[in-house]
């Protein structure tokens, strides 16, 4: 009997798979002393179009993958949160994999027939090799941008030129052509409400090495009319200076003030946004967030606070030195957890099943953000789990026996196999069901990466 035509093909992935590893260390290895400056270029062009091709079979891949299964399935919230842990990728890449697949992989009609990709001469290049990455993405970025108003007859012209070009311009030449449609096709700049709407947004980037972090806001027309009638108040020299000893918030600012204000404009809409947040925070109409008021959350160490130095971590993941901490503290009211060795663990037993106010800031300060391996939830974003015992089970509400998880992992232990537990050293352990347990990470170092880092007794391998 013949073997099936899907079970061959499999067989034959797999096996050319397995020559690709073993072709890939081959090359690795061998010396490329013998190649001419002009022959080793020659040899890396080649090299990158097979770079370019290869996404073509990701694309397959996770087009299959969303199609045959949910990502509670593969044991994870979402299906980029799945690749992030299993490639060991950022949840930014896996986003980006995941959306080219959506733009450039091979789709299927309702009824069950083949499509071609939403972006089919740009898959074409890609699978030839001529296309890059950089190019594919803005591509993307031109689509996410072009006018309502503009019909798919356009589009698809413009899709065709973009792919034309392409293959024969370099990342850098080829955006400014992509820019340059763009204004061409809205050179009276009618872009409608819907097209503002969608523009809209605020990302906050990771913190930096000095602890300023990057801060990148597309605003509407309100809130840019909000902006400027703070600022007009707020940011206007002399007001809002931290290098004055008592701050003018309200009121106008001395002329003494004034002239000794040598901040810059962006300095002072900046100074401006503290005052005004500030402001909101102390005024307690925000409300509760997870069972905490809306304010902020600093922990720290018993030594650090005594010293005046150091730092502090706040519960959205935010190092700050400690005189910024103090000078917070003197401003609004905030909750401060200092820790000490000989600090005692707060205990509710089986009297209460929410965790108390205190009991969650001390799991703020302890776990920083959601314990799920991989997750970047920080504790503002999380809720309190009973990690050894569920409540239904008879498990107590200790602080010993709590642990942060964010909406999304809660209702995973909740709807599958997952369970979780307290290692010898505090640590929180999630534990996937048997037949999900491919390797993946107990615990969650995203929040802690001070783990991470090697002991002078460590070996760096």
């Amino acid at each position: 009997m013949g073997h099936h035509p899907a079970a061959a093909e499999r067989e034959a992935m797999l096996a050319a798979v397995a020559q690709l590893e073993t072709l890939t260390h081959r090359m690795n290895r061998l010396s490329v002393d013998g190649f001419t400056p002009a022959e080793l270029l020659d040899l890396q062009q080649r090299r990158e179009a097979v770079h370019r091709a290869q996404p073509v079979l990701d694309h397959k891949i996770y087009q299959r993958l969303q199609h045959d299964c949910t990502p509670t399935e593969l044991g994870g919230t979402s299906y980029h949160a799945v690749l992030s842990q299993r490639l060991r990728i950022s949840t930014t890449e896996a986003h980006r994999r995941l959306d080219d697949a959506a733009a450039l992989g091979p789709r299927t009609a309702m009824t069950g027939e083949p499509l071609e990709p939403l972006l089919p001469n740009m898959a074409r290049g890609q699978a030839q090799g001529l296309i890059s990455s950089e190019h594919i993405a803005k591509v993307r970025w031109f689509f996410a941008k072009v006018p309502s108003f503009v019909d798919y007859r356009i589009r698809a012209r413009c899709e065709r030129t973009f792919a034309r070009v392409a293959c024969e311009q370099a990342s850098n030449s080829f955006a400014r052509a992509v820019e340059e449609q763009l204004y061409l096709l809205n050179q009276d700049g009618e872009f409608t409400e819907q097209d503002c709407a969608k523009s809209r947004g605020a990302t906050v980037g990771r913190q930096n090495p000095d602890g300023t972090r990057n801060i990148n806001i597309t605003a509407t027309p309100e809130l840019s009319a909000l902006f400027e009638a703070v600022t007009a108040k707020l940011a206007a020299p002399g007001m809002c200076n931290p290098e004055d000893d008592q701050p003018t918030v309200d009121g106008a600012p001395s002329d003494d003030q004034v002239r000794r204000d040598t901040r810059t404009q962006s300095q002072r809409n900046h100074d401006a946004l503290i005052a005004g947040f500030r402001a909101l925070l102390a005024s307690g109409e925000l409300g509760q967030h997870n069972g905490l008021p809306a304010v902020v959350i600093v922990t720290t160490t018993l030594a650090e606070l005594q010293k005046g130095a150091g730092l502090a971590v706040t519960a959205g993941g935010t190092k700050m030195p400690m005189r910024d901490v103090i000078r917070l503290a003197s401003h609004a009211y905030h909750y401060l957890c200092i820790f000490d060795d000989d600090g005692v663990p707060l205990h509710l037993g089986r009297s209460k099943r929410l965790a108390s106010p205190g009991q969650r800031i001390v799991l703020l300060a302890k776990d920083r953000g959601c314990t799920a391996p991989g997750c970047a939830a920080s504790g503002y974003q999380c809720q309190v789990h009973h990690a050894t015992r569920d409540w239904k089970q008879g498990g107590r509400t200790d602080i010993e026996d709590l642990t942060l998880a964010c909406g999304p992992h809660n209702r995973l232990i909740e709807n599958t196999g997952w369970t979780t537990g307290k290692r010898a050293d505090g640590i929180t352990e999630w534990v996937p069901p048997p037949e999900l347990d491919c390797g993946q990470s107990r615990i969650n170092t995203y929040h802690h990466p001070e783990r991470l880092l090697c002991s002078d007794d460590d070996e760096v391998p």
